[in-house]
Order: C-alpha cells, then sequence, then structure tokens
C-alpha cells in the first residue's frame, strides 16, 4: 500500500512540474509577443552641470496594447523613479508615481502627458554625446511585466525636446522577467 501511495504522489508530483512549466513557457510566450507591439523612441537627456546629481530622461512609448509602465533602473544612478510634473500655484511640483499607463495605439510622450523619468544619485556626469542605459519594467495586459533595455541620448545642457529629434529611434532589446 505504501508502494501505491508514493507511486502516485510521484505521478502527480511530475504532473503537476509539468503543468507549471507548460504555464511558465505560455506565458513567457505570451510576454514575448506582447513585447513586439511596444515601440520606445527618442529617449533622450541634459548633460549634466558640474556637481548635479540628478537627470531627467524623456521619451516615447507606443504600445499596440493597453500596458503600464511601472519602473525604470539605471546602472548610471543608485535610483531611478517615474515621476509627474504640475504646475499648482504657479510652482513645477514633481512627485513620485507608481505607473503610468500606456493606452492601446497611443503614442504616448513623457513630457508631452506630463511625466518624466529622474535618475538620482547619478554615478558620473552626463556627458553629451554620451548615452545612459535604462530598463524600462512594462506591464502588458495581464501577461506580466517585460524588461525593455533602451539607451537615451545624452543631449547639451541647453537642449530642449523639439519635434526633430522624435523620430530618432534608439536600439532597444527585450530582456524577459
Amino acid at each position: 500500500m505504501d508502494k501505491k501511495i508514493m507511486s502516485n504522489l510521484n505521478r502527480f508530483g511530475w504532473l503537476a512540474a509539468a503543468l507549471l512549466v507548460s504555464f511558465a513557457s505560455y506565458a513567457a510566450g505570451n510576454a514575448a509577443s506582447n513585447a513586439g507591439d511596444i515601440e520606445i523612441s527618442g529617449a533622450w537627456s541634459r548633460a549634466t552641470a558640474p556637481g548635479q546629481d540628478a537627470a531627467s530622461v524623456d521619451l516615447t512609448i507606443t504600445s499596440k496594447r493597453a500596458a503600464t509602465l511601472v519602473g525604470v533602473s539605471s546602472p548610471a544612478a543608485k535610483t531611478a523613479e517615474l515621476h509627474s510634473m504640475t504646475t499648482e500655484d504657479g510652482m513645477m511640483r514633481m512627485r513620485e508615481v507608481k505607473s503610468i499607463e500606456l493606452p492601446a495605439g497611443k503614442r504616448v510622450n513623457l513630457s508631452e502627458s506630463g511625466y518624466h523619468l529622474m535618475l538620482n544619485g547619478l554615478k558620473a556626469p552626463l556627458k553629451e554625446g554620451e548615452t545612459v542605459p535604462l530598463t524600462l519594467s512594462i506591464r502588458v495586459g495581464k501577461q506580466g511585466v517585460v524588461k525593455f533595455e533602451t539607451m537615451a541620448e545624452v543631449r547639451s545642457l541647453t537642449e530642449t525636446n523639439d519635434a526633430s529629434h522624435e523620430d530618432e529611434h534608439m536600439h532597444m532589446h527585450m530582456h524577459m522577467h
């Protein structure tokens, strides 16, 4: 009798493991196919002044499906955050937000939408002509979070966000998480 119970438990264990592997492959496959529906372009930041240890990054995300930007990181900074920018009583206010909605089929430029990425505790000054690596965490539907790597171009300290740079697409790689 003990052998029969052990045999059944063993079969159940293998079945459960197979189902988990199948589900993980299915979820990863769906996240990978959804990742192809997201385009990140025009990422840039201004060069930093001496002693400045923070910088903002602007970029554009277009998602074919409803998605949510839920995080950012960069090896160039100790921390990176999603920020909103609002004007209250004539004063510009920045606040960290937990997520930024990316409506299906809509081009979302962060600065035009009242947002930016904030790099805090820069490990080195940002110099014009360099690039800053970024990893964006985007939740695509209910499929989970997909990591996207992109590079932000560092422009002159006096650069403004003009349309001439909007069509520049920076190289992007997808990594599953």
